[in-house]
């Protein structure tokens, strides 16, 4: 984790709130790139934090719908695109357009020296990602990836303590996000494919999920993967199932659906000295966190209590982490390197599940189909045409 990223956990967990609020001379200007749903959560995130960063212009392909939502959360400019707003000038862009159009979006704003928060995922393949890497890398602008589930009071808590041997070694994780997405979801054209999509479940859901996982246990080795689709009309898969062994020998489950009528979001960590659960849907409180010591170790439990928040783990968490970074001039959660873990999970459970071999870390390099597409030469169930 990179020091903005420490910056960011550890001001979570020290502070009550679960948020740092700093005193800043920064007002920064703000745009939005999409206003379709997502776009309303990253508007009331710059909306708390009104004191220090403004949401000035927005953009989207559906003019009537970018007016609506201009007047709604009272943004000053509707832009015609996002070439405009980059003119204007702005210091972040907010980039809650569809998967395949993160890729030359992002390269704009990189290009012209601002930095972009981008929803997941934040490109269709690694190939994409480490496109956008060299680009941020060759400027002075950078790229952070919507995950925030990591922004909550709890992960850093839970961080926190597991970096400090709190809780010792870790022994085991589930991590099971069972979603339920009918088929009128997949009715709009660029859901459940793998041009526009990127991936299913795999790649679209579970990842918040997984990758909160991966923000506490660090670097993975092996996966070994199943992915089906077992009910959805989509060319992707629409359930994913893999064994994950990490660099420590933590072993964990990671399962990712669309098709469970009953929906949750699950991640537990087995410890040598405690249970650490989390159980909610969308976003989660301190409410969803419980501790299970081994008899003897209650102090555990006593500490993790010592702080507790109400602030729910999302967008409002990740934007005042992006805010700290960018007063104190570092790169801002979560880092191109943070990101790159994650998508290269992603990459290796659909190598794992489309080949039937297990996958380390580092296998799929540049000459990999999995590094270009995330179906590689093509799903079991699927004809894809070459590109």
């Amino acid at each position: 984790m990179g020091p903005a990223g420490r910056l960011a956990e550890e001001s979570a967990f020290l502070t009550p709130a679960g948020v740092r609020h700093a005193m800043s001379e920064h007002s920064y200007r703000a745009a939005i790139v999409g206003t379709g749903a997502i776009a309303g959560a990253h508007a009331t995130a710059l909306q708390e934090h009104a004191d220090r960063a403004r949401l000035t212009a927005v953009v989207d392909v559906d003019a009537g719908r970018a007016r609506a939502f201009a007047e709604r959360w009272a943004v000053p400019t509707v832009a015609p695109d996002l070439a405009a707003v980059l003119a204007d000038g702005v210091d972040l862009v907010h980039l809650c357009t569809p998967p395949s159009t993160h890729l030359p979006l992002a390269l704009e704003c990189l290009r012209a020296g601002v930095t972009v928060l981008v929803e997941k995922p934040p490109t269709l393949s690694l190939a994409e990602l480490d496109t956008l890497v060299d680009a941020a890398a060759a400027g002075n602008a950078h790229l952070a990836t919507v995950f925030q589930h990591r922004f909550g009071a709890g992960a850093a808590r839970l961080r926190a303590m597991t970096a400090a041997g709190d809780f010792g070694r870790p022994l085991l994780a589930t991590c099971d996000t069972l979603w339920y997405r009918d088929d009128s979801y997949y009715a709009v054209p660029w859901r459940g494919n793998w041009d526009t999509e990127g991936g299913g479940p795999t790649m679209g859901h579970g990842i918040h999920q997984f990758d909160l996982l991966l923000s506490v246990l660090g670097p993975w080795e092996q996966v070994t993967a199943v992915a089906a689709r077992r009910s959805r009309p989509v060319r992707t898969e629409d359930v994913s199932m893999a064994l994950v062994t990490f660099a420590d020998g933590t072993v964990a489950s990671v399962v990712n659906s669309v098709v469970s009528p009953r929906q949750t979001s699950d991640l537990r960590f087995d410890f040598e000295y405690a249970t650490v659960e989390l159980s909610h849907l969308y976003g989660y409180t301190d409410d969803d966190w419980t501790v299970t010591p081994v008899p003897g170790h209650e102090a555990v439990a006593e500490r993790w209590a010592r702080q507790p928040s109400t602030v729910v783990g999302g967008h409002t968490g990740q934007v005042a982490a992006v805010l700290d970074a960018l007063d104190a001039g570092l790169p801002p959660p979560v880092t191109t390197a943070d990101t790159r873990q994650t998508m290269e999970f992603v990459a290796a459970v659909y190598a794992s599940a489309f080949t039937g071999a297990p996958v380390h870390s580092g296998q799929i390099d540049a000459s990999s189909p999995f590094a270009r597409r995330m179906n590689g030469a093509g799903a079991p169930w699927e004809a894809v045409p070459t590109r």
